[in-house]
């Protein structure tokens, strides 16, 4: 989508605060013991409290309100009967629909006791984000959030899953830009225009290459196995640089 009124990007910005109001709360309410349906039950009410619907029920039948995704898991994780356990490593992906507006986030929260290799994943894997972040301009090809991300992770030793990308958002929960490389990717020629919105969600891994997917036809699983982490904002481009619109 590329933002053509006002009107248009206050509708993403109030979506874009719901999905990350909604995050930060389940990432508050994350504790050993309870499972990953009781944690999805929590973002669904709060949606609803909003009057926001899941993105990825409304457009892919997922079977859930958002994606849990644990340890082994990367991505599109089922919420479910899993439990949580202390020293996991919790994805939590949330993407709803208001008045016909998209917003998506995501982070990973390390479940204490928390070992520093994981301490830092997260604190590099956020790092990873910013860096992709800060190469948005007008003008600007989009292959530089990628090239940014991979020499930062190159840099601390990690490797990106590379079947994973961000992507265009806007009137639907995936549309163009599709495919926006994390990792170098220089046959891609296009070009930030401003107004255009999309995500930048790198999965900043201790080994994972790339993301298979398991048997249940959802959740995606790092190859090789590793511990990975995500996160992910959904932004405008301006001519002030980027405009993050899932703040909390």
């Amino acid at each position: 989508m590329t933002i053509s009124s006002e009107a248009e990007l206050e509708g993403l910005r109030a979506i874009g605060r719901i999905v990350a109001e909604v995050l930060k709360a389940m990432g508050a309410a994350l504790e050993p013991g309870m499972t990953t349906r009781e944690l999805d039950d929590l973002g669904r009410a709060l949606l609803e409290r909003e009057g926001a619907r899941s993105a990825p029920e409304l457009a892919y039948g997922f079977p859930g309100a958002t994606c849990i995704s644990v340890n082994e898991q990367i991505a599109h994780g089922i919420p479910g009967e899993r439990i949580i356990r202390a020293g996991d490593l919790v994805n939590i992906d949330v993407s709803a629909e208001k008045g016909g507006f998209f917003g998506d986030t995501g982070a990973s929260f390390a479940v204490p006791p928390v070992r520093t290799q994981i301490e830092n994943l997260c604190r590099d894997g956020r790092k990873a984000m910013w860096e992709g972040i800060r190469a948005v301009r007008p003008g600007a090809k989009l292959n530089m959030i990628g090239e940014r991300i991979e020499s930062f992770a190159e840099k601390r030793g990690y490797s990106l899953i590379r079947n994973l990308a961000s992507h265009g958002i806007g009137r639907s929960l995936h549309e163009e830009p599709e495919a926006i490389s994390t990792w170098r990717d220089p046959s891609d020629r296009r070009r930030m225009d401003e107004g255009l919105v999309f995500t930048i969600e790198p999965f900043l891994s201790m080994g994972g290459d790339y993301a298979a997917e398991a048997a249940d036809g959802w959740t995606l699983l790092a190859d090789p196995v590793a511990p990975t982490v995500q996160y992910e904002h959904s932004l405008v481009v301006t001519k002030n640089g980027p405009v993050i619109l899932t703040l909390a």
